[in-house]
């Protein structure tokens, strides 16, 4: 009975606010205190619910941690840049005020991906390992520009008429402050996961292009990659149990001792 308390205590999610250079962030943070956290970041446009479909399961087992960026869910929006480094950096202090010691699990959906992968340049010695559903490529929206003007010109009006501005400012400043960042950290393990399930506006020319750019995160990041091919974009709403077990496989992954 106690040790059922224990664990059914230890799911409830502590929420709050951290203190960040782009204001107050709301935060959840819930599971075992145990070492490495896994830390949740969200796609352009969505808050720290788009991981309902796999928080009870990864807060069972590991000390999980979500956040609302500014203008998100119950954070409020900032006047701050929003280029991958300065959201980097506000996660890396809102884990600092919530009391959320490294090292960390990175895990990041979409952008959140490219912001989760900018942190672990950043922040190599704190970063366990780097889980990537569906990540955004650097060079995603000046190579669809380039390769594939009719996807980019849909993408456009998606922005100019229904983002808001806190994900107009998201999309805007995707690429910036990349190319001074230090390398990809050796030693730290990732893997990436990929949607097989394309939708009716994603042309046979887009798959063509996305496929290259998968690719090449592949070869940047010199980690394995599969292809869930039932899931669509949203990995973790899909094949929530797919996100699991390759979240499991990487934490093994960093408990390994390295090799020689």
């Amino acid at each position: 009975m106690g040790a059922l308390l224990l664990t059914a205590c230890a799911q409830v999610p502590r929420q709050g606010y951290a203190s960040t250079a782009g204001g107050a962030m709301a935060y959840a943070l819930a599971g075992p205190e145990k070492t490495p956290a896994v830390v949740l970041q969200s796609g352009l446009g969505d808050g720290r619910s788009t991981w309902n479909t796999v928080w009870p399961a990864l807060t069972a087992r590991h000390r999980v941690f979500a956040l609302d960026r500014p203008g998100y869910g119950d954070s409020p929006s900032t006047s701050a840049p929003r280029d991958p480094c300065q959201v980097a950096r506000e996660l890396h202090a809102a884990l600092r005020d919530a009391h959320v010691p490294p090292p960390y699990l990175l895990v990041g959906h979409s952008l959140g991906g490219l912001y989760q992968v900018v942190f672990a340049r950043l922040y190599p010695d704190e970063t366990a390992g780097l889980l990537l559903l569906d990540p955004t490529h650097p060079e995603h929206w000046a190579t669809l520009q380039r390769e594939t003007p009719k996807t980019a010109a849909t993408l456009w009006g998606l922005r100019s008429t229904l983002f808001t501005p806190t994900m107009r400012a998201e999309f805007d400043a995707q690429a910036q402050c990349l190319d001074g960042l230090p390398p990809w950290p050796s030693g730290v393990p990732a893997r990436l996961l990929f949607s097989g399930r394309f939708g009716p506006l994603e042309t046979q020319a887009y798959q063509h292009t996305l496929s290259r750019l998968r690719l090449d995160w592949q070869q940047r990041l010199g980690v394995p990659a599969e292809t869930v091919s039932i899931s669509g974009h949203y990995l973790h709403r899909d094949a929530p149990e797919r996100v699991v077990q390759a979240l499991d496989r990487l934490l093994d992954a960093a408990a390994a001792p390295p090799r020689r």
